[in-house]
């Protein structure tokens, strides 16, 4: 069955992991595939930080989705064999409750009486629709990025449910490099005089969300593909006169691009709240070593993918993750990308990426190492 945006919503309250508490929060989801009789053919994807529950486009929503080319039909992440279940993160702005949803009791936006948010709280949301669904036993739970620390999230939580883990350009845990970039985002957020302390309206942050994004992009791809793609080119045409610091080169417009399609797309606080929680995660907070939290969880099977060129989780994070995964005596392979497209290389470098999930899906183990 393929769907549209569904919903779930919690019966009751939901406590978060740092407290707080949210009345019936909505989780969105998207499907695809069909569930087969004994209801173990499912696999649960949990996205990076911005996208939306829409994975890949189907009849239903035929509008290209953000892994078009690993879920579909015949695709790595088959959806003739898979019944595949994408969900938009709790405390985003896609469907799922957060600081820009409607709060029952005051009948406002939340802002900032969200409660802290963590990725544990996000896997919470993703095992509540799973349980909708009446899946008690899960084929795989796939995450990159952000995603990858939340599917370690919901297997330290829920550690008898997944069989096997796709944890793709991640890290147990964040870095101080990467702690600081996003820090420095948030800040260039609230520093914005239309942020107005989160009680913003219409657009909101605009400059704030702008330098974000830009900020984000230097980090998501690598200089060495900057310098094969732009060079030093110049921005074709006349610059405008009486600026002199207008755009000039092509790099620079190529930011400015993406930043303007970000602008709009996304709430400034559900960003801020999204990235507070990627920088809290830490993985040996689910037990007393991470090999100790590692043996817990009952995954036979675990695929760690990681990239060269990935600047914002550096390829020895994921080392670091199939050591740990090693240690606790789980079957791991590790797979190191050549890459020249940085963190953004699962969304981008399919022809890299796209055998890795094929062999992993369909079973073929003892080729993925030697796939790099």
């Amino acid at each position: 069955m393929n769907s549209a945006r569904q919903y779930h919503r919690f019966p009751a309250t939901l406590t978060l992991r740092r407290g707080g508490v949210l009345e019936r929060p909505t989780i969105a989801y998207e499907t695809w595939g069909r569930l087969n009789a004994r209801r173990d053919n499912a696999v649960l994807i949990f996205t990076g930080l911005s996208p939306s529950a829409h994975a890949a486009s189907s009849p239903v929503d035929p509008s290209t989705g953000w892994w078009e080319e690993i879920v579909g039909p015949c695709r790595p992440i088959d959806t003739n064999r898979y019944f595949v279940i994408c969900v938009n993160s709790l405390g985003s702005c896609f469907g799922s409750t957060g600081p820009a949803s409607i709060e029952p009791k005051t009948n406002e936006a939340y802002r900032l009486t969200f409660p802290v948010l963590t990725l544990e709280d996000v896997a919470v949301g993703g095992k509540a629709v799973v349980d909708a669904l009446g899946i008690e036993s899960l084929h795989s739970v796939v995450g990159p990025s952000m995603g990858g620390m939340t599917a370690l999230a919901f297997a330290a939580q829920f550690p008898d449910t997944a069989r096997s883990l796709v944890l793709i350009s991640t890290g147990l845990r964040s870095l101080p490099h990467a702690i600081s970039l996003r820090s420095l985002q948030r800040e260039m957020i609230r520093r914005d005089p239309d942020w107005r302390d989160g009680r913003y309206a219409g657009d909101g942050p605009v400059t704030g969300m702008r330098l974000a994004r830009k900020l984000g992009m230097i980090t998501y791809r690598s200089g060495k593909e900057w310098e094969q793609r732009f060079g030093r080119e110049r921005i074709p045409g006349e610059r405008p006169t009486g600026d002199p610091f207008a755009p000039e080169f092509e790099i620079e417009s190529y930011l400015e691009h993406h930043a303007q399609k970000f602008t709009g797309s996304f709430d400034a606080n559900c960003y801020l709240y999204l990235s507070r929680a990627s920088d809290l995660f830490d993985f040996a907070e689910h037990g007393v070593t991470m090999q100790a939290a590692a043996r817990r969880i009952q995954a036979d099977r675990i695929l760690v993918v990681g990239v060269e060129s990935d600047f914002l989780f550096r390829i020895e994070q994921q080392r670091e993750l199939a050591d740990v995964f090693t240690a606790a005596g789980k079957r791991v392979t590790l797979v190191e990308l050549d890459s020249i497209q940085g963190h953004d290389s699962f969304l981008v470098d399919m022809d890299r990426f796209r055998p890795v999930l094929s062999r992993f899906f369909n079973g073929d183990w003892s080729t993925l190492a030697a796939t790099a």
